[in-house]
């Protein structure tokens, strides 16, 4: 878990702040955040086929 959470800081630290530089780095993020927290896609029964939750 902790491996997750410094990835998640050195991904952070690389945001440019242009959105579309940013788009493919933020997407990594939000992928491990759910990772971290197990979330799913609200009212979701079965897996999510695009981030796998």
């Amino acid at each position: 878990m902790q491996e997750i959470q410094d990835e998640i800081k050195t991904l952070e630290l690389s945001l440019t702040g242009d959105m579309f530089e940013d788009m493919d780095t933020r997407d990594k993020i939000h992928n491990l955040k759910m990772k971290l927290t197990g979330a799913k896609p609200p009212d979701q029964e079965i897996d999510c086929v695009g981030c796998g939750s």
